[in-house]
Formats: structure tokens, C-alpha cells, sequence
């Protein structure tokens, strides 16, 4: 049986693929050897027409910016950078976000995750468990990064594993509690793939498949990865949102909004005049990094 991820939008500008959860048959699109190791995500249909509708140096300001974004009266937005298995950077952020909460009320307070939760580091399941549960006490906005689609794709064909397991996937695997140590006993790829869907809670399978690809509110365009210079940000490619780099992070002109990503570690959040970076290395360095968006003003947490 062929299907295709099933597609959702809503009024405040997501943009969402949905895979089918029904034993995570395999769609229409080609394997990762026959595309050179990269999705091709022009088979799927174009979402575009539903979606809401590098700056050559960092700024020290949000004042420094030209014509600065802004969001509307009496919202703020917490844009969290790249997880990658850190529970405790995680638990330690919501911390100090719960804190400048109580510090500095807001009417409308809206919580945006840019992805890659998992891999790499030790803790992705309780990484997912805390946010599952801090996303029923807040507003929040999860979207899917690179490594997320990865997962989805060992899902769904277990012949696309290998490069996963390269990005980290097997730190997932083992937080899951699936035996990584048995691939070097014949277990192959399918068998690997029946433990995780049988270890993954229902609850982990629902937010794997309903992550957004994108979110927009007021001027500023949420994000993992970027998007991709000339093309309307309503008619940008699921593909590009989450693995794009050096196109979008060199070009130096106005996206129309004010971007705000991940996936591409720096060692301070940058804030340039077109798009805001807050992927820290969290994994490696131990800091992770949240956007604070209120007004045109940007500030920054970090563990």
C-alpha cells in the first residue's frame, strides 16, 4: 500500500506534514541512495499556497537593526534553540523561562521549539516527555527539524537508517531503551525498527507526526533550518525549512520578515538584520539559547 504524509495548516500560520501512523508504510517518495543521500521533497504536494497569508555582521542591539520587525501589541514569543538529548539544559531553560515569566507578565505568551530535539545526546525520550508536558500548562509551537525527519524516515523505511544512525540516532535508540549494541549481531535495520515502534509511547508517535514546518506570527517567521532566498516565504519547501545553510545564511538581503532558526551551531545567538540564529550547540557546549521577542525587541536566555 503507497500513502503520502497528510498535510495541515491553521489560522495562525503553521505549516505541518503529518505522517500516517498505521505501521509507517512507505510513501511515494524515492530512497535516500536514489537522491543522493537527501530527501527529494518536491514529490511531495506543495504546501506553500496554505502557509500565512547574511547580514555581513552580528548587531548588539535590537536598536541597531534597520527597519526592525515587530510582533503585535501584547504578545511575546520564547524561540528555543536546538535540544539534541539535553534534559537537563531543557529543564534548566523552562526554568528561566518560568522565571522571566513571573518577572516581566505578558498578555499573550507563545513558546516556539525550532527543533531537533533528539540525537546525539543522552536523554532524547525524557526530552520529549518534558515537552509534551510543558506544552499542556503553555502555548506552545513545536516544529520539525532535520533530525526529526530522519527518525520519520527510519519509520518509514527502515533502509534510510543508516544515515540517522550517523546523525545521532543510536543515543535516541538507547534512550528509548532498544539494545544499539545488537547491530553488531545481525540485527539489521527492519529489526531495529520493530523494537523503536514498539518502545516509541503513543504520545511520542502523535508529536513526531504533527511537528510543524513552520510558524509566523506578526513580522517574525519561525523556523528550524531557514529558508531560501527568492522564493516566497508561502511557497518555501518542506526540505529547505529544515536542512537549508549556506544559501540562507549568506544571503544579506530582507526575507520580508525577520527569521528566527536554528541547525547551524554558533558560539553566541547571533542577531543580524535579517534573521536570528539561536542554535548554541547545546550537545557540545553545554549552553542552550531562547529568543525572547517582545515589541521589535529581541533579548536572549541561556543555560
Amino acid at each position: 500500500m503507497r500513502c503520502e504524509p497528510e498535510e495541515a495548516s491553521n489560522e495562525q500560520g503553521a505549516l505541518r506534514v503529518s505522517f500516517p501512523m498505521s505501521g509507517f508504510p512507505r510513501p511515494r517518495w524515492p530512497r535516500l541512495a536514489e537522491v543522493g543521500g537527501r530527501l527529494d521533497w518536491t514529490r511531495l504536494r506543495y504546501l506553500g499556497s496554505r502557509l500565512f497569508g547574511e547580514a555581513s555582521t552580528v548587531a548588539r542591539s535590537p536598536g541597531e537593526l534597520p527597519n526592525p520587525k515587530v510582533l503585535p501589541p501584547g504578545q511575546r514569543v520564547y524561540a528555543v534553540g536546538d535540544i539534541h538529548g539535553r534534559v537537563d539544559l531543557l529543564s534548566r531553560m523552562l526554568d528561566l523561562i518560568r522565571t522571566h515569566e513571573a518577572k516581566a507578565p505578558s498578555a499573550a505568551n507563545t513558546m516556539v521549539f525550532l527543533g531537533d530535539y533528539v540525537d546525539r545526546g543522552p536523554s532524547s525520550r525524557e526530552v520529549i516527555d518534558r515537552l509534551l508536558a510543558f506544552g499542556k500548562e503553555h502555548r506552545s509551537v513545536f516544529l520539525m527539524g532535520n533530525h526529526e525527519e530522519a527518525l520519520l524516515r527510519f519509520l518509514v523505511d527502515p533502509r534510510d537508517g543508516l544515515q540517522w544512525f550517523r546523525l545521532g540516532g543510536l543515543q535516541t535508540l538507547a534512550s528509548y531503551g532498544i539494545d544499539i549494541d545488537a547491530l553488531h549481531f545481525g540485527v539489521g535495520p527492519k529489526g531495529v525498527r520493530t523494537a523503536f515502534l514498539a518502545a516509541l509511547p503513543e504520545a511520542h508517535r502523535e508529536f513526531f507526526l504533527t511537528l510543524e514546518l513552520s510558524r509566523s506570527i506578526g513580522e517574525f517567521f519561525f523556523c528550524h533550518a531557514g529558508v531560501r532566498p527568492g522564493v516566497e516565504l508561502g511557497a518555501q519547501a518542506p526540505h529547505d525549512l529544515i536542512w537549508i545553510r549556506e544559501e540562507f545564511l549568506t544571503w544579506r538581503g530582507d526575507f520580508g520578515m525577520m527569521i528566527v532558526h536554528g541547525h547551524t551551531p554558533v558560539a553566541e545567538p547571533e542577531l543580524l538584520p535579517n534573521r536570528v540564529n539561536v542554535d548554541t550547540g547545546a550537545f557540545a557546549t553545554g549552553r542552550l539559547t531562547c529568543a525572547v521577542i517582545e515589541g521589535s525587541e529581541i533579548r536572549f536566555l541561556s543555560t
